[in-house]
């Protein structure tokens, strides 16, 4: 049963239970009333007035039995009225109701722009309309994201793949000779297709909460001093100074090779975009509940425009970006992941010297002893 039709229901069984509660009492309150009243008439030594069977006894009589029926015919009326009322309430009160229902139907059927209208309203039914209306707009940024990232991850895949298909066709079609450097390049970019599967299993799996972390203690002066020790081959071949301070006695409760990883992420972006001469700095510092490490660069800097995008997947600021360099555009993504898996967040600024700083944000434990 539709809910117009059990709201017009409930509205006549109200309207008709007042009026048949109206029906039943109304003769029993008119006769108690004219009963009274030929009491007060009654004149002294108990003669009652009017006698009865009188003119006078009759006509108060047929005054009584036309207000009893007067009475019931006017209750009779106000339910019917009150019907009609409710009928035309159930109405309007199912209207906005159809409407966000055919938002939700037009929202299954994929049209996720679709909206219920009612967010200007300030009842209940507004209420219901707004968090509707949030709904289908975090639903359509979320197809938006996931159809930018099917169309990102084959277009990230389709290079390597191509790589790997020309030159092995080249080698059995006799164009290349079968000599080891053309196999080196299907092995490297057999590596690099790995990489990039590996990497969205990691985001995959850290963004539903399902990225396994084996927690421990770990003191950050520890994890800077590791991370740092990984990437100082890297920074002098490239001609860049990799300086990290000694860290406070802060300590965190994490998986000691996620947070290498997110780091030695942060570390690779910094340096693939200091130019030789520069200098990578890692620093970290309480604020707050948290401790924060930092990682400055002293290259170009960061877009304003690209600054909310960096830690999307297989976003490109760098136009100019390949693959050779081993990298599948998920390093910083990753990072993301894996410090939103730990409780924390980051993030990324200009600096105001010159260059990039990135950051992330991690609850702090009992501080190291």
């Amino acid at each position: 049963m539709k809910l117009r039709l059990k709201l017009a229901l409930a509205f006549a069984a109200v309207a008709l239970a007042t009026a048949g509660a109206v029906a039943v009492a109304s003769p029993f309150v008119i006769a108690q009333g004219f009963a009274q009243l030929r009491s007060e008439l009654g004149v002294p030594g108990g003669v009652t007035w009017p006698r009865p069977g009188s003119l006078a006894s009759a006509h108060i009589a047929q005054v009584e039995q036309d207000m009893m029926v007067t009475i019931i015919a006017l209750a009779m009326a106000a339910a019917a009225l009150a019907l009609m009322a409710g009928i035309l309430l159930a109405e309007r009160i199912v209207r906005p109701l159809r409407r966000l229902e055919d938002a939700a139907a037009s929202v299954a059927r994929g049209k996720l722009d679709r909206r219920s209208g009612l967010a200007e309203r300030r009842d209940e039914l507004g209420q219901l309309g707004r968090s509707f209306d949030m709904m289908a707009a975090d639903l359509e940024r979320s197809d938006r994201s996931r159809r930018r990232f099917l169309q990102d991850a084959v277009h990230e895949l389709r290079t390597p793949l191509a790589v790997i298909d020309a030159t092995a066709s080249a080698v059995l079609d006799g164009v290349y000779a079968h000599e080891d450097r053309y196999l080196e390049t299907i092995r490297d970019q057999s590596r690099v297709l790995a990489r990039i599967v590996e990497d969205l299993r990691t985001i995959s799996l850290a963004e539903g909460g399902a990225l396994p972390l084996r927690r421990e203690p770990v003191a950050i002066a520890d994890l800077l001093a590791g991370v740092a020790e990984s990437f100082a081959a890297l920074a002098a071949a490239r001609g860049v100074a990799l300086r990290v301070p000694p860290a406070g006695p802060h300590q965190v409760s994490a998986d000691r090779g996620r947070l290498h990883q997110a780091l030695g992420g942060l570390l690779d972006n910094a340096l693939r975009h200091t130019p030789a001469g520069g200098e990578v700095l890692v620093t970290s510092r309480a604020v707050g509940p948290a401790v924060r490490i930092e990682v400055a660069d002293t290259g170009p800097g960061v877009a304003e425009a690209d600054l909310p995008h960096l830690f999307e997947r297989f976003y490109q600021a760098d136009l100019a970006r390949d693959r050779t360099t081993g990298t599948s555009g998920l390093g910083l993504a990753i990072v993301r992941a894996i410090v939103e898996a730990h409780e924390g967040r980051a993030g990324v600024e200009n600096r105001f010297e010159g260059g990039a700083r990135f950051w992330i944000e991690l609850p702090l434990g009992r501080a190291a002893g």
